[in-house]
């Protein structure tokens, strides 16, 4: 497994390296993916990952994540095989966790599970996928030791 962790932003409050290798490890291993792939991960400012989201999903504001899944051209293998991009927001992260009343490292978890989930094909875009992709989720989260972050009760 290869994270590749690029910090666009410096900021000393973010997770290390090797929480983001955990987290995306544990989202391959209980979705029943082989650990013998690469993820790379960029850490944005507001600024960047408005223009993503603004460029990609035609919606002109900063979200906290963005899945760029990689689809490899036939006759090319890549090794070890690449699944795709991950755009974290950290300003998105640290504001959300605060106005959900999570811990910023659960939410960090959460939205790195989230984005390799995406990565792996899983959606949220109608009910029925949004229940597989959220129990998926919860699982995860679950066994690294993280409430579900689902809960609307806290």
């Amino acid at each position: 497994m290869i994270v590749d962790v690029i910090r666009a932003i410096d900021n000393n409050a973010l997770p290390d390296d090797a929480d983001f290798d955990h987290w995306v490890t544990s989202a391959l291993q209980v979705a029943g993916h082989s650990c013998d792939t690469s993820v790379a991960i960029r850490l944005v400012d507001a600024a960047e990952m408005q223009t993503l989201n603004h460029t990609y999903r035609h919606k002109d504001k900063p979200t906290n994540v963005l899945s760029f899944p990689f689809d490899m051209p036939d006759g090319i293998d890549a090794l070890p095989p690449f699944l795709g991009d991950l755009a974290i927001c950290a300003e998105v992260v640290f504001d959300e966790a605060t106005a959900q009343n999570k811990t910023a490292q659960a939410h960090w978890a959460h939205m790195v599970v989230h984005g390799t989930l995406h990565l792996l094909g899983y959606d949220h875009i109608d009910d029925a996928e949004a229940d597989i992709m959220e129990r998926l989720e919860i699982t995860i989260l679950n066994q690294l030791g993280y409430p579900d972050p689902y809960q609307t009760d806290i």
